[in-house]
C-alpha cells in the first residue's frame, strides 16, 4: 500500500486543523481509509516535523498527497466543496494562453500528454519535497513504475513556448539530463544513467522514443525516463512551473494532471490553462484544453442504499453524507441520487462505490454491528465438489495448482495467444491497461508462469481451475462466465501424445466418455490438436502450443496444454 510522509505543519494548514492526540489523528484519518504509521511526538513540535502515512485504498490516488488526504479530512469536518473553475469539460471550454503540439510519431509508444501552468507563491522546500513525493507517488505507484503515467516539471520562465512532444531516433539524438555534465544519447541514458538503466524496459524494442522540447528546440525532457539539466530542474524559490504528465492509457494521464492541479490549487497556486494540439484522432477531440473534467455522473437508488447498508438513510442524510465525502451529489426525484465525481477522482467504477462513499460519509460507527437471526449450514455448490475433484485427479497427475487474476491486459490474452480482441470481454472503464480485459481461457496465466520458470527443473506441469469470461449473444449481458480447468506441460519431449494420455486419465477418473475430433484453435499447432466432445457437445481442446505463442512469451521447451468446461461436464 503506498506509504506518503507529510510536514506535519504544512498538512496542518492544509486541513484547517491541527491534532496533538494520537488516537484521535487515527480515528479521523478512517475516513479517507488511512492509518497512522508513524508520528514522533517526542520530538518538538517544528516546521520539520513529519508524519508518516499508509493509504489503504488504491483507486484513490488522490488521497496519496499531501493536500489530497488534507482536502478529504477539511471536507469531512466542514462540508465546504473546493470548486476549481479552471478545469475545461465537453459542455465547457476555454482559451489556453500555452500549447503543446504532439506530433503522430509519438501515437504507438507514448500517445497521451496533457499539463497545466501554475504560479503563485515561491515554492518553499517543504513545498518542493512535497512535489516530488506525489510526482513519484502517482508515477510509481497510479503510473505502474512510470509505464502507464510519468510526470515532468519545470521552470516555466525558461520555456519558449509552444512546446513540442514528438518522436525521436535514441541512437542520433542528444542531450544533458538530470545529475549529468556530459551531453548522452537516449540509448546512453537508457544503458549507462541511473535513471535510464532503472527504466530502460520502458521503451525497450521501441524504433523511436518520445522527446520533448520547446519552441527553440532546447530539450525539456525524455519521458518518461528523465528530465534535461537545463529546463527540467525546478529549485526553491520558483513562482512558475509547467507540469506536464505523458503516458500509456488517457484516464491515467488526465487524472493524474487534475490531481496535481487540484493540490496546487488548494496550496494557493493558479492554474493557466494549456492546450494540447494532437495530430490523431482521440475520444476528446483534436485539441485538449487542460485540467479537463472527463468523468461521467453516476447514479443509485436510495431503496438500494438502504438495502446494501442495512440502513434507513434518508434523501436528506444520504446526500449530507456525500456531501462530507467531497461529492455534488442531488436527487431530482427523491429516490435517485446522482452524483458527479470531484475533478481529482476516478474510482466510481459501479453504483456500489456511492453507496460505500454514503456508508464512511454518514459514519462507521453509526452501523450497529449485528449478530446474525439465522441459522443456516454452509455446503459447497456442485460445481465446486465436481472441481475439487478434477484438482485432486491434476494432483495425481503430478501437476501443481496455480491461482491467477481474472483480469489482464490485451497484450496476454489476445496479441500474445493469437486470438482476436474482439472474443474478449474488455472493461468500460479500467483504471490501468493492465487490467483492460476479463480473460476468456486459464492458459495465457500457465504460460506466463512458464515464462519465468526456465531455472526450475524440468518437466514443468501446472494447472488451474477457474472463470473465464466468454461472450454470448443468447445471455442476458451478451456474456456467460464458465469454470474452466486448464493444465499444461513442459519439457523436451512435451507433445500431443503426453497431454492426450492426461486428458485420457483425468476424464476417465471424472466418469466422463468422450470423443475428440479435428481442430482449428488458432493457439495450438494445426494438425496437432484436438476439439473435446462429451455426448456431442464441445466441452474442451487440447494440443501442442503454436511455436508463435511460446516465442511471444519468451518459453525455449516445448509446451502441450489443453482446457476443459467443467460446467458442461457437469451438466453431461
Amino acid at each position: 500500500m503506498p506509504k506518503i510522509e507529510v510536514n506535519e505543519q504544512f498538512f496542518s494548514q492544509l486541513a484547517g486543523a491541527s491534532w496533538s492526540d494520537k488516537e484521535k489523528f487515527e480515528q479521523d484519518l478512517t475516513v479517507a481509509k488511512a492509518e497512522l504509521d508513524e508520528w514522533n511526538t517526542s520530538i518538538p513540535a517544528d516546521d520539520q516535523r513529519t508524519i508518516k502515512i499508509e493509504l489503504n485504498d488504491t483507486n484513490r490516488p488522490d488521497l496519496w498527497t499531501t493536500a489530497g488526504l488534507a482536502r478529504q479530512l477539511r471536507i469531512y469536518r466542514t462540508r465546504n466543496i473546493p470548486s476549481y473553475p479552471f478545469f475545461t469539460s465537453r459542455k465547457r471550454s476555454k482559451d489556453a494562453p500555452y500549447r503543446v503540439f504532439v506530433e503522430k510519431s509519438v501515437q504507438k509508444v507514448r500517445p497521451w500528454l496533457a499539463g497545466f501552468v501554475a504560479h503563485g507563491p515561491a515554492i518553499s522546500d517543504a513545498l518542493l519535497r512535497d512535489m516530488i513525493q506525489t510526482q513519484e507517488k502517482l508515477a510509481w505507484n497510479f503510473g505502474r513504475k512510470r509505464k502507464g503515467v510519468s510526470i515532468g516539471i519545470y521552470r516555466t520562465s525558461l520555456i519558449e513556448w509552444p512546446v513540442h512532444y514528438f518522436g525521436t531516433d535514441p541512437e542520433t539524438t542528444a542531450f544533458v539530463p538530470l545529475q549529468e555534465t556530459r551531453t548522452m544519447t537516449l540509448n546512453q541514458i537508457l544503458a549507462e544513467h541511473p535513471k535510464g538503466i532503472e527504466y530502460a524496459s520502458i521503451l525497450k524494442g521501441e524504433p523511436i522514443h518520445p522527446f520533448l522540447t520547446d519552441s527553440k528546440g532546447r530539450v525539456l525532457s525524455y519521458p518518461p525516463i528523465i528530465n534535461s539539466a537545463d529546463l527540467g530542474a525546478v529549485q526553491v524559490g520558483d513562482k512558475e512551473v509547467f507540469i506536464e504528465v505523458t503516458g500509456s492509457d488517457y484516464p491515467s494521464v488526465a487524472l493524474s494532471a487534475s490531481i496535481m492541479a487540484c493540490d496546487l490549487a488548494d496550496m494557493g497556486f493558479e492554474i493557466v490553462n494549456v492546450q494540447v494540439d494532437y495530430e490523431y484522432d482521440t475520444p476528446f477531440g483534436n485539441k485538449i484544453v487542460f485540467p479537463y473534467y472527463f468523468q461521467e455522473e453516476i447514479s443509485v437508488s436510495l431503496e438500494d442504499t438502504n438495502k446494501l447498508l442495512g440502513s434507513s438513510l434518508s434523501m436528506p442524510e444520504a446526500l449530507d453524507a456525500l456531501t462530507r465525502m467531497g461529492l455534488c451529489a442531488y436527487s431530482t426525484d427523491g429516490h435517485t441520487i446522482s452524483v458527479a465525481p470531484p475533478e481529482y477522482r476516478n474510482d466510481f467504477l459501479h453504483p456500489a462505490d456511492i453507496i460505500e462513499d454514503v456508508m464512511i460519509g454518514a459514519g462507521l460507527a453509526n452501523f450497529v454491528p449485528q449478530r446474525p437471526t439465522d441459522f443456516t449450514i454452509g455446503r459447497l455448490t456442485p460445481i465446486e465438489r465436481f472441481s475439487r475433484k478434477a484438482k485432486n485427479i491434476m494432483v495425481g497427475l503430478g501437476y501443481q495448482e496455480m491461482i491467477y487474476n481474472y483480469l489482464g491486459s490485451g497484450k496476454d490474452y489476445a496479441e500474445k495467444m493469437r486470438v482476436s480482441y474482439s472474443e474478449l470481454v474488455k472493461i468500460s472503464n479500467p483504471m490501468t491497461e493492465n487490467y483492460e480485459f476479463v480473460r476468456n481461457s486459464p492458459l495465457p496465466g500457465l504460460l506466463q508462469t512458464e515464462s519465468v520458470s526456465a531455472k526450475a527443473s524440468y518437466p514443468h506441469r501446472t494447472f488451474e481451475v477457474g472463470k473465464v469470461v466468454l461472450k454470448d449473444i443468447e445471455a442476458n449481458y451478451g456474456i456467460v462466465t464458465r469454470q474452466y480447468i486448464g493444465f499444461l506441460t513442459s519439457h523436451a519431449q512435451a507433445d500431443y501424445n503426453e497431454i492426450a494420455s492426461h486428458v485420457a486419465t483425468l476424464l476417465y477418473f471424472l466418469g466422463q466418455e468422450y470423443k475428440v475430433r479435428e481442430s482449428s484453435d488458432t493457439r495450438f499447432i494445426p494438425g496437432r490438436q484436438v476439439e473435446i466432445l462429451v455426448k456431442g457437445a464441445r466441452v474442451g481442446v487440447f494440443g501442442e502450443i503454436h511455436p508463435e505463442i511460446l516465442e511471444s512469451y519468451g518459453i525455449a521447451m516445448p509446451c502441450a496444454a489443453g482446457e476443459l468446461d467443467l460446467e458442461c461436464l457437469l451438466d453431461n
